[in-house]
């Protein structure tokens, strides 16, 4: 009986060890799919872009002055957020905490000052990842025109 406890005993951690494995992997292959396509769009459309370690990849077009806001700043910024493909899925005023929004704005925003602008090239997992949200698919890679008007 100690037998059969023991043998299902590592049969379990066996299945959820492979488990584990198995989202490893699909989130290190989506982050390859995801690098390709934006690696793609900078090349097709002639963008000079900077990745960061995150796996973002910016585009500073106007620095703007002052200081950078932190990932915890209240910024008020005007926005366009489109696919790949150049659909356009939301636009306007986001006047609030960068601490409430997607990673990927986490990352990019502090990069430029009051007054500045910057294209953010953004992968899935620091979107909405396989989850998606609303209208936005999931594992889909972003992109975003973002004006830091001021922060605080």
């Amino acid at each position: 009986m100690k037998r059969l406890m023991l043998l299902c005993s590592m049969l379990v951690l066996w299945v959820t060890a492979c488990k584990k494995d198995d989202s490893s992997n699909y989130a290190a292959e989506q982050a390859i799919v995801d690098d390709n396509a934006i690696q793609a769009y900078i090349k097709a459309n002639g963008i000079t872009a900077t990745k960061d370690a995150s796996g973002l990849y910016y585009q500073v077009i106007t620095p703007g002055t002052g200081g950078y806001p932190t990932s915890s700043s209240t910024v008020n910024v005007n926005y366009t957020g489109k696919f790949l493909d150049g659909t356009t899925f939301d636009s306007g005023n986001y006047n609030n905490s960068l601490s409430g929004v997607i990673q990927g704005w986490q990352i990019g925003v502090p990069k430029i000052n009051t007054g500045g602008r910057i294209l953010l090239l953004i992968p899935s997992a620091l979107a909405y990842g396989p989850s998606g949200r609303g209208t936005i698919p999931a594992n889909k890679v972003l992109m975003f025109t973002v004006d830091l008007l001021s922060f605080r």
